[in-house]
């Protein structure tokens, strides 16, 4: 029984030879992923191609007070409330809603004062009108509860 060795130089070949296929088939595809940095991740892959759509900053303009004059609940609604009370934004009761106010009205004008003032679930403080002062809230809230009686 004669069995052909294999010499040392042809194992030598073989094995570059597997080397070479294997990176051929294996480069490419630990490159799926990867962006323009060079890093692997699926999530910053993800965000990269929604930022575009996702990214949306509202800038609201205040409602400058005429010649330093107080505004009136009407126009701090119109200006920065009706954003979103208009329309029920995040869970924002309704202008007009008699059944969505009723329990807030219940607690008192105070009450809601504070609740924008120091701002609740996603309102953010002062309604986001950073400019607005005590009496400018309290107009604004007293017209809010006008509409929903």
């Amino acid at each position: 029984m004669a069995q052909k060795q294999l010499s040392s130089r042809t194992i030598l070949v073989i094995t570059i030879v597997i080397a070479i296929v294997l990176m051929v088939v294996i480069w490419p595809l630990s490159m799926i992923g990867k962006g323009s940095s060079g890093v692997a991740s699926d999530s910053d892959a993800v965000f990269a191609r929604i930022l575009p759509v996702a990214k949306l900053e509202l800038e609201r303009a205040p409602a400058a007070a005429a010649e330093g004059q107080p505004r009136d609940g009407a126009t701090v609604y119109n200006s920065i409330c009706m954003a979103c009370h208009a329309t029920g934004v995040a869970g924002a009761p309704k202008a007009g809603d008699k059944a969505a106010w009723a329990p807030r009205i219940a607690t008192g004008t105070d009450a809601l004062v504070a609740s924008v003032t120091n701002g609740k679930g996603a309102m953010p403080p002062k309604g986001g009108g950073a400019d607005l002062t005590a009496d400018e809230i309290r107009g604004a809230v007293e017209h809010l509860v006008g509409l929903a009686k």
